[in-house]
């Protein structure tokens, strides 16, 4: 029952070339930054991605996209990643941008046994239609394409409404971080940290937690877990250095004011 190992090296030692990953985190709130470092050490590529987001050019992701390991994301927003987009551009990652609650769905579907569900978003759009360019050539010109997807008509509380039929997410390995952990791998997380982390380590058929705040189990509230170890397989305890260090993906500041400087003064 005890899921400790003894560092993020040992944990993802065994993800292999061409394995699918699913990775919890926002932005970079409360990603698996350890566990990433660790695998672009380790040196698997031709990887699979299922994550809100690839990260930024040198945190997350970040560092495994510009090391050419990434041979394709699936996710909803990769605004911020400047080598995210000149590779997508450039034919040398594929791409599926899919809606974010959508993305969330399909990976809690994937941990819940559910093969596929249907949902309103995207009907009308090359979502469901399809025609969304996936890859790219070096040229520019678009060489693979999303396929249609199946829609019904449901009757609804509003009448009748078309849906589009959208298949769960099963990766090979999760990658989450929370705030707490216990050695039985149930997992704690701290406010906006929470966001994708207990989806992507549903999804995971081998997920692994590293943990800010370690403890023995019994230490947290029933209640109060998250994510129950039911869903977790292996557990890294971070170092005081590695549980702070966290990024800020864009800093914005109000100018001072002569007002708040004289009232810091006064403090």
């Amino acid at each position: 029952m005890d899921k400790v190992v003894t560092s993020a090296t040992a944990a993802v030692e065994d993800i292999a070339p061409g394995s699918s990953l699913a990775v919890g985190g926002f932005g970079v709130c409360g990603i698996p930054s350890t566990l990433i470092a660790a695998l672009h050490a380790q040196g698997a590529d031709d990887l699979e991605v299922f994550s809100n987001n690839a990260g930024i050019d040198d945190w997350g992701l970040g560092i495994l996209l510009a090391a050419g390991r990434l041979r394709r994301v699936v996710a909803s927003y990769v605004g911020e990643n400047k080598e995210f987009a000149r590779q997508y551009l450039g034919g040398e990652l594929e791409v599926e941008l899919t809606p974010q609650g959508t993305l969330a769905e399909r990976l809690r579907a994937g941990g819940s046994g559910i093969p596929a569900f249907f949902t309103p978003t995207g009907v009308g759009t090359q979502i469901a239609d399809g025609g969304l360019p996936w890859r790219y050539d070096a040229e520019g010109n678009v060489v693979r394409t999303s396929p249609a997807k199946q829609t019904q008509v449901f009757e609804t509380v509003d009448g009748e409404r078309e849906f589009v039929l959208e298949e769960a997410i099963v990766a090979d390995f999760g990658l989450v971080r929370a705030w707490k952990g216990d050695r039985h791998g149930n997992l704690v997380f701290r406010r906006a940290a929470r966001n994708f982390n207990p989806l992507a380590a549903m999804a995971g058929r081998v997920t692994i937690a590293e943990v800010e705040h370690l403890v023995e189990p019994g230490e947290i509230d029933p209640d109060d877990v998250h994510t129950p170890g039911i869903y977790v397989h292996r557990v890294v305890e971070l170092s005081p250095e590695q549980a702070d260090d966290k990024r800020i993906e864009k800093t914005t500041v109000r100018p001072r004011t002569e007002q708040a400087t004289e009232q810091e003064g006064d403090r």
